[in-house]
């Protein structure tokens, strides 16, 4: 799990489709194989480790649901939470949902079938970055970004028509699951009678 609080960027030194290899330096400090780094958003196992770089086994299914990986590409990355880390962003699974393309000034378009999980105020990751929805309407969202979190993540690169991966807020999977269930017993009685409606 993550918090989207991104710690620093690093850059993909080769990734032959299936072995990734990452440049960076603190996302290193404290960490061991097996440990789960996000990489642009996407949760990746520790398989082994230099001075300056990890390398990540990736599955066909992190490539089909990615934008993936290129040699040379600026990557966001963060560590794994601990019990001790404080929860700067939003609950962040490192599970991407799948990808949407930048319009310009912070705006993304994204395919229908992610646009119900995202609303307006609401949390949501891009490459891997919390961040808070400012405008929600016909499968395209911005964000409200400050210049710090600009100027320390890729997002400060994005050109128009690039992808960038998504994570939905995991609540609304949840409350979507839920409600489709046939046998929940979630009624307008029910709302009034906890103080809902």
């Amino acid at each position: 799990m993550f918090t989207g609080i991104v710690e620093e960027t690093g850059f993909i030194k080769s990734f032959d489709g299936k072995r990734l290899v990452v440049e960076c330096s603190k996302v290193l400090e404290g960490t061991k194989i097996g440990d789960s780094i996000s990489i642009d958003g996407c949760c990746q196992t520790v398989t082994s480790m230099t001075s300056n770089t990890f390398s990540a086994d990736v599955s066909a299914e992190t490539l089909r649901i990615t934008k993936g990986f290129k040699v040379g590409e600026c990557v966001n990355l963060e560590r794994a939470l601990t019990p001790q880390t404080r929860m700067g962003g939003h609950i962040v699974q490192g599970h991407v949902d799948g990808t949407a393309k930048y319009l310009g000034d912070m705006t993304f378009e994204v395919p229908r079938e992610l646009d119900k999980y995202i609303v307006y105020k609401g949390s949501i990751t891009v490459n891997g970055v919390s961040l808070t929805v400012s405008k929600n309407q016909n499968s395209t969202f911005s964000v409200a970004i400050i210049p710090h979190t600009l100027e320390n993540t890729n997002l400060k690169y994005l050109k128009t028509g690039d992808l960038v991966n998504i994570e939905t807020d995991i609540l609304g999977r949840y409350v979507e699951k839920f409600l489709s269930t046939k046998n929940n017993n979630i009624t307008e009685d029910f709302l009034k009678e906890n103080g809902f409606i």
